[in-house]
């Protein structure tokens, strides 16, 4: 994917922010390389795996990383986050403590999902309602269970952007099937947390095409018509 270039805010014509989305791991899962445009800062989301190639885009595009972000303890978002984290020296933020055990089940070759792992001790467990930085950009964290119990959103208002992970999807939602998943927990989060924030946002999710919030209102057939 192409780099964004989210409504700007800026005189200079220069939006703060840009994205660009490099697919990991077998499961193809979107890792987030986000930066400040002013400071040329920035920081990789879910770096689950393909550390070189990780590595590599964020040289092509002149971005000093800062640190790491992660939405959620599955592998494939955050299997060798730590790994990178320690070979870079960068710190790690997110996601919510519940989910730990996942974290910790890292090591677990049962748990692994057939992709490389290393558990981690995240510096910095988020909660609901707390700010993240990357430059000069300030993300809200949104801790949306139901997919996982310490799933965790990143959203930046200014340029109307949410990092979702794998709570939503373009015409789907996240599995609840897995250890600790709700089904119920999803279905509030998307519809009571994500939702009132606005009908124009666009989002990312942990795997496939980016989609709006509105979009997905009127279509989604898990949250969708009755909903918007």
């Amino acid at each position: 994917m192409a780099e964004s270039k989210p409504t700007d805010t800026r005189a200079s014509g220069e939006p703060p922010l840009r994205i660009h989305l490099i697919p990991v791991t077998a499961f193809q899962q979107n890792c987030s390389l986000v930066w400040c445009t002013k400071t040329m800062r920035g920081a990789l989301i879910d770096p689950g795996g393909d550390l070189d190639k990780l590595k590599a885009e964020v040289a092509a595009r002149g971005v000093t990383l800062e640190k790491l972000l992660v939405t959620h303890g599955h592998m494939d978002h955050c299997g060798l986050a730590g790994v990178l984290a320690q070979d870079l020296g960068l710190p790690i933020e997110g996601p919510h403590e519940d989910d730990r055990f996942w974290i910790e089940g890292l090591d677990n070759p049962n748990m692994r999902m057939g992709i490389a792992g290393q558990s981690f001790e995240p510096d910095r467990w988020l909660v609901d309602g707390d700010t993240v930085s990357v430059g000069e950009l300030v993300f809200q964290v949104i801790h949306c269970p139901g997919h996982t119990p310490g799933h965790v959103v990143f959203f930046h208002e200014p340029s109307r952007l949410a990092i979702v992970g794998d709570v939503l999807f373009q015409g789907s939602i996240g599995r609840t099937d897995f250890p600790k998943g709700n089904h119920q927990q999803l279905i509030d989060s998307i519809t009571k947390k994500l939702w009132p924030l606005g009908k124009d946002i666009t989002f990312v999710p942990g795997h496939g095409p980016c989609s709006t919030f509105g979009h997905e209102m009127l279509t989604n057939p898990f949250v969708g018509s009755i909903y918007g």
